[in-house]
């Protein structure tokens, strides 16, 4: 990125040869982002996050396509930056299904099918929640979607790079993603669009982003992307996941009354999320972090909300043992001695709390 925030600082909509250089460095982040996603390079627009991104996606696809119908079809555990925009949809005339999940988080694809109806414009499932790591099953709803000649979104940033995702076979029409869930720079994603698929800006501007998102791109932050991008392999996935699973067992393993949420199997490779039982998750957060171990309660985007997380709830999980949740992700970084170190000050820790708890088991 260094480069093209010192000598390269052109702006990529610029004729003379410093924004020819940074517009030559935007087109190749399309690509590198279009092809592991393997869809268009002109498809990809660059946005500042994936909450932009969703806004874009939810907003953009409802105001293009108003005529045709006002309904739209969600779940229940997405991120907030797709279920506020549906609820500020809804103020504006638009109707919302939001779609329930089963006890590991995981959607019906005839579930979604049976909430399509004839005024149905847009379908929204997350690839990987955010909280409790569960990966859906896209491809089989976007048969669905397919057939019904119905957008399909997906918010993908929690998965993007760290699980197969395919825009063409899962019949995806719009797929959010950003960098700093893979180690890139905050403050930029993009709202990747197949062809044909219509969409109202929200920004309107000098005609960048192929006249969809207005505004002077951040070329570094693009670039810084793209590098994550480049740099991510399978045997970072392989790591992490051997660490998430020595995690998992040491916890779960090492400590009673553990709940480990999220689909077992059908999860991130770096997501754990627990609820211990009798315990605060604040409080455990708190004494973690005092040892240096950094975790979340719930959404890292709302931890220092009191609310319990709507995702536990959609799981079934009682106000209690939702508070009682912690979420522990990792990075390519991490070493087995900090999972060592991670496990060991959880047992302890949970054990401190339990002994001070008002709550008996």
């Amino acid at each position: 990125m260094m480069p093209y925030l010192q000598a390269k600082y052109g702006n990529a909509s610029s004729l003379h040869s410093f924004g020819r250089e940074a517009a030559e460095a935007l087109e190749k982040g399309r690509e590198t982002i279009a092809d592991r996603l393997n869809s268009e390079p002109a498809g990809v627009i660059f946005t500042s996050g994936g909450t932009e991104s969703n806004n874009l996606a939810l907003k953009g696809v409802a105001f293009a396509n108003r005529g045709r119908g006002k309904h739209i079809v969600t779940t229940k555990i997405e991120h907030s930056s797709v279920l506020n925009p549906c609820r500020w949809l809804e103020e504006q005339g638009f109707e919302v299904t939001y779609l329930g999940v089963d006890q590991h988080g995981i959607v019906d694809a005839s579930a979604v099918e049976d909430a399509i109806r004839d005024d149905t414009i847009l379908v929204s499932v997350g690839h990987a929640n955010n909280e409790i790591g569960t990966i859906q099953e896209l491809e089989e709803i976007g048969k669905i979607t397919g057939e019904r000649g119905v957008c399909f979104h997906t918010d993908a940033c929690q998965s993007f790079t760290k699980c197969r995702l395919d825009a063409k076979r899962y019949n995806l029409d719009l797929v959010t993603v950003n960098a700093h869930k893979i180690h890139g720079p905050k403050g930029v994603g993009a709202l990747v669009v197949a062809a044909g698929t219509k969409l109202t800006p929200l920004a309107h501007g000098g005609g960048q982003e192929s006249g969809i998102r207005g505004g002077t791109e951040n070329v570094a932050g693009i670039v810084g992307f793209a590098k994550a991008v480049e740099m991510t392999s399978e045997r970072d996935i392989k790591h992490m996941q051997a660490l998430r699973d020595k995690l998992i067992n040491g916890t779960v393993g090492g400590i009673e009354g553990v709940r480990l949420n999220g689909h077992p199997v059908m999860r991130l490779c770096n997501n754990a999320n627990f609820s211990f039982h009798g315990i605060e998750g604040e409080a455990l957060l708190l004494r973690l972090d005092a040892k240096g171990v950094a975790c979340s309660t719930g959404s890292a985007c709302s931890s220092r909300s009191l609310e319990p997380s709507h995702v536990l709830a959609a799981l079934g999980l009682k106000p209690e043992d939702s508070h009682g949740s912690l979420r522990m992700t990792l990075g390519v970084g991490n070493t087995g001695d900090d999972i060592d170190y991670a496990v060991e000050a959880l047992v302890d820790e949970v054990a401190k709390l339990r002994e001070i708890s008002p709550v008996r088991r």
